[in-house]
Parts: C-alpha cells; sequence; structure tokens
C-alpha cells in the first residue's frame, strides 16, 4: 500500500505502532491519515481517539478486517471519518482518500435549523449555548441533513455524500446513526427533527411558527355594522 500511495503522487510516513503513530499524527498537518485496527503498542481505534481527543481535526479512513456492522460503528466512534474493510481494491482506496481530502478542502458554510447551529470550520455543532458531544459520522450526518434541510435526502445519496459508499443504501448502520443523532437532538432541547421517510430516507426539519390570526379591524366610531 506504501508503494502504492507515493505511486499515486502522495507523500507518505509510514508508522509501525500506535504510539508512533500518535506521535506523527500529532507533530505533523497532515491531510489524511489512513489507520489500521491491527497496531501494535495501541490499536488503530485508541489511536483515532487520542488523535481526536487532541483536537486534531484530519481525515481518518480506518481499516480492518472485520466487516460487521458493530465493528464499523467502533471505528468511527472512535473518530475515523470512513472505514474500509479488507480486503480493498487500492483504487476503492484511493477514491476514498480523494473524497475525504476534498470534502476537508471545501468546507461548507455553516447552517442553522431551528436552534441547531453547525459550524464546519470548527466541526462542531450547537444546541442554544450548549454543544453537542457528536462523534465524526454523526457530526457529518447532521452537517449534510441540515445542508438539504426541509427535504427528504435519500438512502443512496447519504451513503454516497456522509459514507462514501453508495453501493449500501439499505445499510442498517445508516438507521444507527440517525436514531443516535435523534436521540440527541432531543436530550439537548433541539426544536430540529430527524424523521426517518420508510424506505426512501430521512429529512431534518424545524417545526414551522403558527401564523398569526388576523386581528379583526376596529370599526370608526358611529359606523353601521
Amino acid at each position: 500500500m506504501l508503494r502504492g500511495l507515493r505511486e499515486a503522487s502522495y507523500t507518505v510516513d509510514q508508522a509501525g505502532s500506535g504510539p508512533r503513530a500518535i506521535a506523527l499524527a500529532l507533530a505533523h498537518p497532515y491531510d489524511a491519515i489512513v489507520l489500521d485496527v491491527l497496531l501494535p503498542g495501541a490499536d488503530g481505534l485508541e489511536v483515532c481517539r487520542a488523535i481526536r481527543a487532541a483536537g486534531q481535526q484530519v481525515p481518518i479512513l480506518m481499516l480492518t478486517a472485520l466487516d460487521g456492522v458493530e465493528q464499523r460503528i467502533a471505528g468511527l466512534d472512535a473518530g475515523a471519518d470512513d472505514y474500509l474493510a479488507k480486503p480493498f481494491d487500492f483504487g476503492e482506496l484511493l477514491a476514498r482518500l480523494r473524497a475525504l481530502t476534498r470534502r476537508r478542502a471545501e468546507p461548507a458554510p455553516a447552517a442553522s435549523v431551528g436552534n441547531v447551529r453547525i459550524d464546519h470550520a470548527r466541526h462542531e455543532a450547537r444546541c442554544g449555548e450548549s454543544q453537542l458531544a457528536l462523534t465524526a459520522k454523526e457530526f457529518a450526518l447532521l452537517a449534510y441533513l441540515a445542508r438539504h434541510a426541509g427535504r427528504v435526502v435519500s438512502r443512496s445519496e447519504l451513503m454516497q455524500h456522509v459514507w462514501d459508499d453508495p453501493r449500501n443504501a439499505y445499510s442498517n448502520i445508516m438507521d444507527v446513526y440517525a436514531s443516535r443523532l435523534r436521540r440527541k437532538l432531543d436530550d439537548a432541547g433541539s426544536s430540529a427533527r430527524v424523521t426517518t421517510v420508510r424506505g426512501v430516507g430521512f429529512r431534518l426539519d424545524a417545526p414551522s411558527h403558527e401564523r398569526a390570526v388576523p386581528r379583526a379591524r376596529q370599526r370608526p366610531p358611529g359606523s353601521r355594522p
């Protein structure tokens, strides 16, 4: 893989252990990190958590030999932006790296839905004055739904733009994240709601304000009814 990345014109540093990976990640402003779960000293999940705990928002692509939903969620919860199961096609790895670096290079403007505000530059979401404790993938899902607030975003569109995997539009990992995001918004007192549209996708919107009831016009004194 190292040789292939260099042949694809990437400048690459390699770490043979978890502690070394953490040290490199915190010392250099990388455009992206390809992180194997199976590392000696500290596994990929621990490395990913350490990088995020240090405030680094570098895109992380997690590699693992396990392709179960639980393993994918564990990697994404640790702070990874994307997930690729072994064995994988090297062309797909390059495509995912391009998507991650392109997304970082072109941050979307801040967006608000109800009392929820998404700040892409800071990579944070707030409900009123409180910051929402979101994982990297929960934030990505919320940000994409907020960008298209009020309309139903199809499952295939979300898999393509949030998970970079349009082939698995009916993977239940999306439902898991939507449910968790919905619960966190509700717990924070959010006026924005994530709605599941069965068989189609998801929608984020806030209840519209009630229409004002028009007042009755006063009649001039002495006028007839």
